[in-house]
């Protein structure tokens, strides 16, 4: 009876070091962070306990439009963008992320301080929009858009905005400006 119950105990201490943990700043498909494509709005204060969630409110409650919530760390930095799917309810899941801090980094090690050489080493570019200051690169794996700024290109592309970008378009060093996941599409 005793080797039983201490089989069991073992088993069981076996079993709970063996779960993984999440880690906070991890990207992939599904997840930012904590943040899942379920979350609630309700939840975020909870989920960023240590950190700093401020919502914008555009003044006019009844006009309806999204407000963008922003997550600060506690020193002042911007760490991310969270845009509701519903405005105005607390019950509303995310519908896209923002991600700003470099500290967030995808499951290959893409973040904010990665350049597009990085990128198109680490996933397959789906397609590349031509946006007025900027370039946009969709990665479906994860259903990522990167943002590289339109200064980080050559001047011949920058103001051409019926070009069709390509990859070979966008020298390896040009940085991410910001990168964004959607989800509820």
């Amino acid at each position: 009876m005793r080797k039983l119950i201490f089989s069991l105990l073992a088993l069981t201490l076996f079993f709970s070091s063996c779960k993984k943990e999440q880690n906070p700043f991890e990207v992939a498909k599904q997840h930012v962070g904590l943040l899942t494509d379920s979350t609630q709005i309700k939840d975020l204060k909870t989920i960023f306990i240590n950190d700093s969630v401020a919502k914008y409110t555009a003044g006019d409650e009844f006009a309806g439009g999204i407000n963008n919530i922003e997550v600060f760390k506690k020193t002042g930095e911007k760490l991310l963008v969270l845009t509701p799917e519903n405005a105005l309810d607390s019950t509303s899941t995310i519908q896209s992320i923002q991600i700003i801090d470099p500290l967030y980094k995808t499951v290959k090690g893409i973040s904010t301080a990665s350049t597009f050489k990085d990128i198109a080493s680490a996933y397959k570019i789906s397609k590349i929009d031509n946006l007025i200051n900027s370039v946009a690169l969709s990665v479906k794996e994860i259903n990522a858009n990167f943002v590289i700024d339109k200064k980080e290109l050559p001047a011949n592309l920058r103001f051409d905005l019926n070009l069709d970008f390509e990859e070979t378009h966008i020298p390896d060093n040009a940085k991410i400006k910001y990168f964004f996941l959607m989800w509820n599409d």
